[in-house]
């Protein structure tokens, strides 16, 4: 039998790589201090999991749901109006995802054609290359540079790329570089898309995990954005809901049209009791969201100021729950400097290529640990001999 190969650049990734370490060092007899995969470890809020749970006492909740439910609907539209200020049609400007990442592998699907250009961050979360790639679309690359605050330069974009593109993604608060933007930024986003004619997909995943008292914004307040492009945003990571899988698509009525019409031929919708516990989640106390968001930042201080008190000074993101770290000195790549600290330490980072090739020199950290998971992983840091290179 003769199959595709279209799959093959992504069967034998960093993470398949990482995970096969993680299981052989577990059979070892280390104890794994796993900073790779940003799942959240905090549970949602009790009130969402008690509808969550009477949903599914609910016979008739088994049965497709088609449709999102307009309550759903409602619920985002009105979540969004108080967080953001911006003002959505619920029946036309949202739908429903299986989270972002169904969302991010199938936008290219519905608005483009093969062969079409699509502008992706690098470094990025790997989905936003993948999901068009797969889709025969050809990706063009936009840097992501320390020395532009990890926002990418718009005005760097050569001008017959951008003339080419006919969508481009961005995603701020960053995965992995934990960059924010500004409106003003996103305002000058929606310029450059509306002068190339580029729709834009924003994915807002992070928008409530920011430090530090900040607070970040949301690209559809830019004026005119919902007539370039589409905001993604989800529950997993600011309501710790990421394993059932719910997220919605918001913005430009016409992208969104297009998106639910091919949902509709792939699957059959959110699972009804979830559709009712997310509805409780946006609808009611926001406590645990706080908690989630200080939850974060204290394991920030305890692995960045025990890191810099050992000789690794790393800068302090401002938003995610991931840490962008720049590799010690005299380590010439990131995936050399990330397979010692896991075969010394047991300490699992990503390496930063594994997003793009400009995240080569970083290691990506995830906040998924609790503090005292934290604490033993400086410890280990500092006795293992890494930071003074690899001679060490």
């Amino acid at each position: 039998m003769r199959f595709s190969d279209k799959l093959a650049p992504y069967e034998e990734s960093i993470f398949a790589e990482l995970a096969a370490l993680r299981q052989r060092l577990s059979v070892q007899g280390a104890r794994v201090i796993d900073l790779s995969i940003g799942s959240p470890d905090q549970p949602p809020a009790p009130h969402v999991m008690q509808a969550l749970a009477q949903g599914a006492q609910q016979g008739e909740n088994y049965r497709y749901a088609v449709q999102d439910r307009p309550e759903l609907l409602a619920s985002v539209a009105a979540w969004y109006r108080r967080r953001f200020g911006v003002a959505l049609d619920a029946a036309t400007q949202i739908t429903s995802l299986l989270g972002s990442q169904d969302g991010l592998a199938h936008i290219a699907q519905a608005l483009l054609d093969v062969g079409d250009t699509v502008l992706t961050p690098d470094p990025g979360y790997p989905i936003f290359t993948i999901g068009p790639t797969l889709c025969g679309m050809r990706v063009e690359r936009m840097p992501q540079l320390r020395a532009n605050g990890y926002l990418v330069n718009l005005d760097a974009i050569p001008q017959d790329v951008a003339r080419r593109a006919k969508l481009m993604i961005l995603s701020y608060p960053n995965n992995p570089t934990s960059a924010v933007a500004s409106v003003a930024y996103y305002q000058d986003l929606v310029a450059f898309a509306q002068a190339n004619d580029i729709a834009v997909l924003h994915d807002n995943a992070y928008s409530e995990l920011t430090f530090d008292g900040l607070r970040c914004g949301s690209f559809l307040q830019a004026q005119g954005a919902c007539d370039v492009g589409v905001e993604f945003n989800s529950l997993s990571k600011t309501y710790n809901f990421a394993g059932a899988r719910v997220g919605f698509a918001l913005g430009n009525a016409q992208m969104v049209g297009l998106l639910r019409s091919l949902k509709s031929n792939l699957d059959f919708g959110v699972f009804l009791p979830v559709q009712l516990a997310a509805q409780a989640a946006l609808d009611g106390p926001q406590d645990q969201v706080a908690a989630t968001r200080a939850a974060y930042q204290a394991r920030r201080d305890v692995l960045l100021d025990g890191l810099r008190a050992v000789g690794w000074d790393i800068p302090k993101p401002q938003a995610t729950m991931f840490v962008w770290a720049p590799i010690p000195e005299g380590w010439g790549q990131a995936r050399a400097f990330a397979m010692a600290l896991a075969e010394r330490t047991g300490v699992i980072v990503v390496p930063g290529p594994a997003f793009g090739p400009s995240g080569e020199g970083y290691v990506r950290m995830a906040l998924v640990q609790p503090e005292e998971s934290m604490r033993e992983a400086v410890r280990r840091v500092a006795d293992s001999g890494l930071l003074q290179g690899p001679a060490c």
